[in-house]
């Protein structure tokens, strides 16, 4: 009952659709068959029971059309294997769906005689394309970059010390430390599959600056960072530490600035929300990190799971260093930083970025 009161929500482009409850079958991925791909055929069902009005359809000499962005990597799971989730569609809405070719970036194209008919086909593909989207792993993050030397510095001493230390604990070895160079608090994840979306999302930061701004005054923030904490209720068997950060002046501007970013792109339909509040954290030792020739592979295609680590034992690590200082410095800006990539100084690389002056 409560599942019909209080239905699933998703976000598409700024529209709220209701998401019909359908069991989900799973399938392992299959071998490549001339570019078409083996999925839940019931993906095609997730859609509203009325069909939205607010599409940008165009009146022809034949009937009726729409062209929609989708990213290149998702044509697949419109077309499903052999063309049968293509087929499907077309049938049911009494439509036609021109794909450009795989790899080629381009518009899905939706062609009908009857205006309604072309706004179901296209309300189908939105939401099935979100379905799939949500199966991706993030490509780009809001993060505020902790890089700065002093904490840099902080961050090599706390790592020497520890294993100086804690070195005879169950799993602690040197490969779970972050990167000094990419020390770093996470805002909100993304899932930006094209240039287009990624300049949507660059953009929304910009308009974002005048916002912040208002929080920090047009001034540079003053953060520090200290105190390590854990993330699962078990502290022996811990699977990341993290440092604390915080405004030196005690204020909450740190936090207002996270959640109004969330907020801002939550609203766009770009992020989604995992939390009421933004959690303010630095990841300084986490056991995906831990050494295997295989880790960074796995990760980049999402398939590194929570059986794939070994945890370790943090109860010294917190009894000894639980207020250790990293270091204090003037934070004045906000990354859009690319996953899985490193720039000059051996940070993220940024797809852009707003300034607190």
């Amino acid at each position: 009952m409560m599942d019909v009161l209080r239905p699933v929500l998703i976000n598409i482009n700024g529209r709220i659709y209701r998401k019909n409850h359908i069991q989900e079958e799973d399938y392992e991925e299959e071998e490549e068959e001339e570019e078409d791909y083996s999925y839940s055929q019931t993906d095609v069902e997730q859609c509203l029971e009325e069909p939205c009005d607010t599409h940008n359809i165009e009146q022809t000499e034949k009937g009726f059309r729409c062209a929609i962005d989708v990213p290149s990597v998702l044509y697949k799971y419109i077309i499903g294997k052999k063309g049968e989730t293509r087929k499907r569609l077309e049938s049911e809405t009494k439509t036609s769906i021109s794909i450009p070719k795989q790899g080629e970036e381009g518009q899905i194209v939706v062609t009908g005689a009857q205006q309604a008919a072309v706004v179901s086909a296209v309300t189908r593909v939105e939401v099935l394309i979100d379905s799939f989207r949500r199966k991706q792993p993030f490509t780009h993050f809001l993060s505020v970059a902790l890089n700065h030397p002093q904490v840099q510095e902080g961050f090599v001493r706390f790592s020497e010390e520890v294993l100086e230390r804690c070195h005879q604990d169950a799993g602690v070895d040197g490969s779970i430390f972050q990167n000094p160079a990419k020390l770093h608090i996470t805002i909100g994840t993304l899932v930006l599959l094209n240039e287009q979306e990624v300049t949507r999302a660059r953009e929304l930061l910009q308009q974002s600056q005048e916002t912040i701004r208002d929080i920090t005054e047009g001034k540079a923030l003053p953060v520090e960072v200290r105190g390590i904490e854990y993330m699962n209720d078990d502290p022996s068997m811990a699977d990341v530490l993290y440092a604390k950060v915080s405004a030196k002046d005690g204020s909450k501007k740190l936090q207002q600035i996270a959640d109004r970013l969330v907020e801002c792109f939550v609203s766009a339909g770009l992020m989604e929300r995992q939390w009421d509040r933004v959690k303010i954290h630095c990841t300084v030792m986490n056991t995906l990190f831990r050494k295997d020739p295989s880790a960074e592979a796995k990760r980049k295609q999402g398939k590194l799971n929570g059986k794939d680590r070994e945890a370790f034992d943090a109860r010294n690590i917190l009894k000894e260093f639980g207020e250790f200082y990293f270091g204090t410095f003037d934070l004045n800006c906000v990354h859009l930083s690319q996953r899985f990539s490193t720039d000059c100084t051996g940070h993220y690389s940024s797809a852009g970025q707003i300034n607190f002056t």
